[in-house]
């Protein structure tokens, strides 16, 4: 079976558009270590998110919100020396932006120097302008996030789908073209009806990348612990595992212990 593999060997914003406007879906997933990012970026990823999602996977807690702007640029840092070819992006975390606009700037400034990543994502759409604004005006890419925003879980009460209902749903599309219109260079589209991503993906000239959004949009975004079963109890529907690696982890460390216990590891030829 031939794999089609994209001709372009470092991605921007630009290239990004033009995989859009030529029909070539967008291949996203999170990173947060140079290990991983290395892996990744060498299988071809088109972007490498580096989610404030590492609170959860990473640091165990339950939210996104704990994990702090120091936090998010040692991860950041870590990505970027373990990537070549894929455009790295970083979630400005929670309280990091929405106090006010200079805040946001600063905050986007600090990831964008000191990490070297290629741009940040906001969550939120017409009440945060004010803030991308002030981000773009330094000429930093800023990707917009809508639909379930895990840093507005307390307000949400919840994970399930949003968008369901149509007032909920006109905003949802208001606010995207809010963000393009502001200069957004792409948007993710976070667990709603993929009709409604359809609906946005067509309409809006800028990339839209889905996760459980459906397979309308221009491309997805998984996070890389779910994809390969690093992670046992998450199942959403919208997740497909391509790998189990708790099941091989696990065996292959049990089989560590037992070598070790039973003195058979190391053996005279792992010896000096």
């Amino acid at each position: 079976m031939s794999v089609h593999k994209s001709e372009v060997k470092i991605v921007t914003t630009h290239q990004l558009h033009s995989m859009k406007q030529r029909g070539e879906k967008i291949s996203m997933l999170t990173a947060y270590d140079f290990s991983m990012a290395t892996l990744l970026d060498a299988a071809g990823t088109d972007v490498l998110l580096v989610g404030d999602s590492a609170s959860n996977v990473m640091a165990g807690h339950d939210t996104t919100l704990p994990i702090t702007l120091d936090q998010m640029i040692y991860h950041a840092s870590s990505v970027v020396r373990g990537t070549k070819r894929a455009f790295v992006v970083v979630d400005l975390p929670f309280g990091s932006y929405q106090g006010n606009s200079s805040e946001a700037l600063r905050s986007a400034i600090r990831i964008m120097k000191e990490s070297g990543a290629h741009g940040v994502k906001l969550e939120g759409g017409v009440e945060i302008k004010d803030s991308i604004t002030r981000i773009l005006s330094a000429g930093v890419p800023v990707m917009g996030h809508l639909g379930l925003t895990p840093q507005s879980i307390y307000k949400f009460g919840t994970y399930s789908v949003r968008a369901k209902e149509e007032a909920e749903a006109e905003k949802l599309l208001e606010d995207a073209r809010v963000l393009q219109e502001l200069g957004c260079f792409a948007i993710v589209l976070e667990k709603i009806p993929s009709s409604l991503a359809k609906r946005v993906a067509e309409e809006l000239q800028i990339p839209i990348i889905g996760i459980g959004a459906g397979p309308h949009v221009d491309g997805q975004v998984l996070v890389i612990h779910d994809l390969l079963g690093i992670t046992k109890e998450f199942k959403p529907r919208f997740l497909r595992r391509y790998a189990e690696l708790h099941e091989t982890i696990t065996t292959a460390v049990s089989s560590y212990i037992r070598d070790v216990k039973s003195q058979d590891f190391p053996s005279p030829n792992e010896a000096y």
